[in-house]
Order: C-alpha cells, then sequence, then structure tokens
C-alpha cells in the first residue's frame, strides 16, 4: 500500500490517501511516485495548485508520514508538524520540533511531564490512578 499526501498551494497537507500498489506501477512495472501521482489525478482530476506527494508511515522518504494540517518543506523533501512552542527548534536531522530542554527521564508511576513555554522548561505533574 502506497500513501500520497495531497498538498495545496501553501503547502499544507490536506489529505492523506491510501493508494493499492498496483496503482503505481509505470508502463516498465516499476513501482513510481509518478505513476501514483497520474492515478491521483485521474481519480480526482488535475486541480491548480494541488500537488499529490508520497510519503511513508515507516518514515522511509520525506522524513515523517504526513497528517492534516502539516507542512511539506520542499527544500528539506520533508513533511513537518506545525511548531508546537515558539521556543522550540527544527531537528535538521528529523525534521521534528525538538525543546530546547530535553525532557527528564525520572517518570515514577501517575507522573508526567508537560511543557510549560513561560519558563520554558518541562514540569512535572502527577494524576491519581
Amino acid at each position: 500500500m502506497a500513501h500520497f499526501a495531497k498538498v495545496g498551494p501553501d503547502n499544507i497537507v490536506i489529505e492523506v490517501h491510501a493508494v493499492d500498489n498496483w496503482n503505481c506501477v509505470d508502463g516498465e512495472g516499476n513501482e513510481s511516485e509518478a505513476a501514483g501521482v497520474a492515478w491521483q489525478e485521474s481519480v480526482f482530476g488535475k486541480q491548480d495548485g494541488i500537488r499529490w506527494i508520497q510519503t511513508s508511515y515507516n518514515h522511509n522518504i520525506r522524513k515523517n508520514y504526513a497528517g492534516i494540517g502539516m507542512t511539506y518543506d520542499d527544500e528539506r523533501d520533508a513533511f513537518i508538524h506545525p511548531k508546537p512552542y515558539a521556543s522550540w527548534v527544527l531537528n535538521e536531522g528529523t525534521c521534528r520540533w525538538e525543546a530546547p530542554t530535553p525532557m527528564p527521564e525520572d517518570v515514577s508511576e501517575g507522573e508526567f511531564y508537560t511543557w510549560d513555554e513561560g519558563t520554558t522548561s518541562w514540569k512535572k505533574e502527577t494524576r491519581s490512578l
């Protein structure tokens, strides 16, 4: 099964479709992204400003599996989630946002951490079980 993101003119993912592999086979019998794009356009029609870009839930291509609301970055050839907090920075290797301070690992049962943007630090929370 192949997956394709429908990307709007603003590079935001609008939809993600699963496509049978046989719909992604070119004239020589090889799977190709171009054949998958052609199939999507034959089914949904060619639309101005809309692109179909292959994505992989195994992260084999384009760093991250596309999801609605994510951005496709042409320069990085990657799908990127919206930035969760102003202080977080993009890891260029993974194209995922990271906190400026790593989350602590000392979590006990019933505890978890949340990000506090005001102090740019992790805050330990507890919940009763």
